[in-house]
This record gives structure tokens, C-alpha cells and sequence, in this order.
């Protein structure tokens, strides 16, 4: 039973996590998807794909963050969650923000732990695996 609380718990905060991500983004998304797309600036990566990506972050963060908080098709969010870590670290790197990548490592070894004891999932929408 521990082990199912423990997992409720650890799903639940990295969904407020994201979703508060989501929720503090999305009503300045030009002034986030700017500044964004400025920190790439001396980045390879083509401005467009930053701009796109920068437009579509919050909302990928809110949704991601709403199905972890409800247990909804949890293994598809978690492996959402890990997909988008991916491409955060992808990108901090090659603008050689290292500080950055340490926190998204810790992001993502919490989604490893998500995803390795998914079995412990409950108190969740989706049917008991």
C-alpha cells in the first residue's frame, strides 16, 4: 500500500509541477515564446523550430500536467513527460546551459521512476494495470 501512495504522490507532483508550468505560461504566451526563442538566438537550432516549439511548451506542460494530476492514460503521460524532458535537454544543450540540464536530469529520473513502477499506479482514472 505504501508503494501505491508513494506513487500517487510522486505522480501528483510532477503533475502540479508541469501543469503549474502550463498554467503560469500560457496567459503571457507571446512574452515566453519571445524570450525563449531570444535565449536560442546563438543557438544552431533554426528560429522557426524555437519559435514553434517555445509557442507549443505550455500547453504540452498544462496537458501532460493534467493527465499525471488525474491518472489519465498515465503511461502515455509519463512517457510524454520523459519526450518532452528529452527535448528540453536537446535544446539547453546546444546553447550550453548546463545549469539547466542538471534540474531536467532530475526531471528526468523522477519520469524514470514513473514509468519503472507504473504497476504502483492508483487513485487514478485509468483501470488498475
Amino acid at each position: 500500500m505504501n508503494k501505491n501512495i508513494a506513487y500517487f504522490l510522486l505522480r501528483l507532483s510532477m503533475g502540479v509541477n508541469l501543469l503549474g508550468h502550463g498554467l503560469a505560461r500560457i496567459p503571457k504566451l507571446s512574452v515566453f515564446a519571445d524570450g525563449m526563442t531570444k535565449g536560442f538566438e546563438k543557438s544552431w537550432l533554426p528560429q522557426p523550430w524555437v519559435q514553434i516549439f517555445s509557442t507549443t511548451l505550455p500547453f504540452l506542460e498544462f496537458g501532460i500536467g493534467l493527465m499525471l494530476i488525474l491518472g489519465f492514460k498515465t503511461r502515455l503521460a509519463n512517457f510524454a513527460g520523459a519526450g518532452l524532458i528529452i527535448m528540453l535537454l536537446f535544446g539547453s544543450s546546444t546553447v550550453e546551459n548546463w545549469e539547466a540540464m542538471g534540474i531536467q536530469m532530475i526531471y528526468a529520473v523522477f519520469f524514470y521512476i514513473l514509468i519503472s513502477r507504473l504497476e504502483d499506479n492508483c487513485y487514478c482514472v485509468d483501470p488498475k494495470i
